[in-house]
């Protein structure tokens, strides 16, 4: 399937990158503008399945952007990002018809968390489902729609789970998958017992990958998990 295509207007040029390259990172196909109209002429141009705008912009702010883009499609995603923690900038972006938004600073962990609640609601979220359609991990093929995890003659046919959570590793690529995002993405809220249950799955994984030394899932302290071994991460 194809990246989502999100827009993401930002007037800091340091955040705005560090946005585009964690989301590029994530699966997803970003283009960043630095102001509101660069943002209104791109959107025009057409294709974009999300929209991530700044509220304070020169130009146009973000606001601004927002109605234009809502007169022409009601139904975009639309996630603002605000310097302000003021309840009235919720308020007011909720009414032009904002999906939600996150107060910097903000990790990007929570943004990406934020932006798959909205895609879930409004259907989008299939979209990204597969960001790549197979993997090279070691001396193993993993084909993440036929849920096939292969190494010479020998294939595995996976679990949904299985699946899931060994396509996620992969697509954290050098980033550490965070407990919390793959528990709320895979089983949908992060409870002990789904935690403990992620566990029992990342066990499994680790079974299915002993046949080779260079493959290892290791517990980042605190944090989550990090697979090593994967084609193209060094």
């Amino acid at each position: 399937m194809g990246k989502l295509k999100v827009l993401v207007v930002e007037d800091d040029a340091n955040l705005g990158t560090i946005l585009s390259e964690y989301l590029e990172a994530k699966g997803y196909a970003p283009s960043l503008f630095k102001n509101g109209q660069e943002g209104f002429d791109a959107y025009i141009s057409g294709g974009y399945q999300f929209c991530i705008l700044d509220i304070m912009m020169p130009i146009k702010d973000g606001f601004t952007l927002a109605r234009e883009i809502r007169k022409i499609d009601k139904t975009v995603p639309i996630l603002f990002l605000t310097a302000k923690s003021l309840r009235e900038d919720a308020i007011e972006g909720f009414k032009i018809g904002a999906d939600d938004y996150v107060t910097k600073p903000f990790s990007m962990e929570e943004l990406l968390l934020r932006m798959d609640a909205i895609l879930r609601r409004s259907g989008g979220g299939t979209e990204v489902k597969n960001i790549k359609e197979s993997y090279e991990i070691g001396s193993f093929h993993f084909e993440c729609e036929k849920q096939t995890l292969s190494r010479e003659k020998s294939v595995v046919k996976l679990t949904s789970k299985e699946s899931e959570l060994l396509e996620i590793l992969c697509a954290s690529g050098k980033e550490t998958l965070e407990r919390e995002y793959a528990l709320k993405k895979i089983w949908g809220d992060d409870t002990y017992f789904n935690a403990r249950s992620m566990d029992v799955y990342i066990t499994k994984l680790r079974k299915y990958f002993k046949s080779d030394p260079a493959i290892e899932i290791v517990n980042v302290h605190g944090k989550g998990f990090k697979l090593l071994g994967l084609a193209g991460q060094n």
